[in-house]
């Protein structure tokens, strides 16, 4: 988990690959766009009800009649579990990371602006949000609560603040040794207004870019704290739930079962990677000047 963060943080921007940020902006943004769409009108597109199980339908491949990706070990229609699993999935990725974007953006530029005590008591405590094993909070809080989506919510937020924090931190930092801040000083702005009307509008694009690309890696991480069992609860489709079943009946010779959901998961979690190197294109103008150059 802290692997697939830290190479989220460590992509570095190179003016050479304008051209193909942004083609990836493109191809990430028609990616996600299908699949939020597909997964919003699930009620209609859906052929069947993703929970409706048939013995006499168990294990259809993929373009047998009535069953386009075919069918699941209880004979459940894969593309209608798919399409709905996606409302879940999709869900929590973006509405975890919205909400720990915006408690660690807020910590952030507290700590960026605050004096060298309150600024240095905030990053302590996101040094200890680091040294935190993410699945074991998960593990403790499906054992003290009970597992689902909650579970799943709170420890990618877990995940998730400490990183946006710490990089949100560091742009603060730079952008408060600017002339404009300094001019703000000389005028008499206090912490607040410096804050709220020179940090914030200045940090919104890296904030953007990142928490993008997080939702990705999030995407991955809420699949696989359901497909081991402390995430969403079966019957409910869910697409980590998808390939813990599919996985189980994959040495019988029925690979398509786990292979669907799993790539469905590899080219969401491509695409938002795709549209945040693309964004930052958009939010760098450095980048486009050098290459132009």
């Amino acid at each position: 988990m802290a692997t697939l963060l830290d190479e989220v943080v460590a992509r570095k921007r190179s003016p050479s690959g304008h051209g193909r940020h942004r083609a990836q902006l493109v191809a990430g943004l028609v990616v996600i766009t299908v699949v939020a769409v597909c997964s919003l009108f699930a009620p209609l597109l859906a052929p069947y009800d993703p929970i409706l199980t048939d013995p006499t339908a168990k294990f259809l491949p993929p373009g047998s009649a009535g069953h386009l990706l075919g069918t699941d070990e209880l004979g459940r229609d894969l593309l209608s579990r798919l399409l709905w699993g996606g409302r879940t999935s999709l869900l929590l990725a973006v509405v975890a990371v919205a909400a720990a974007t915006v408690v660690g953006s807020a910590a952030a530029l507290a700590a960026g602006f605050a004096g060298p005590r309150v600024s240095g008591l905030i990053m302590r405590v996101v040094d200890v949000l680091f040294a935190f094993p993410v699945i074991l909070v998960a593990i403790a809080l499906a054992a003290l609560l009970s597992p689902g989506a909650g579970v799943v919510v709170f420890a990618i937020g877990f995940a998730v603040v400490p990183y946006i924090t710490r990089v949100v931190f560091a742009e603060v930092k730079q952008q408060r040794g600017r002339e404009y801040v300094e001019a703000a000083v000389s005028l008499g702005a206090g912490r607040w207004s410096l804050t709220v009307r020179e940090g914030l509008p200045n940090v919104v694009g890296p904030i953007v870019v990142y928490a993008t690309s997080l939702v990705g890696a999030m995407v991955v991480f809420s699949a696989s704290l359901s497909a081991v069992g402390i995430g969403v609860q079966p019957p409910a489709p869910d697409w980590g739930q998808m390939i813990a079943s599919g996985a189980k009946v994959v040495i019988s010779g029925h690979l398509y079962v786990a292979l669907i959901p799993g790539l469905t998961v590899l080219l969401v979690a491509l695409a938002f990677n795709w549209l945040g190197d693309g964004l930052n294109d958009v939010f760098d103008p450095r980048s486009r000047r050098g290459a132009r150059r």
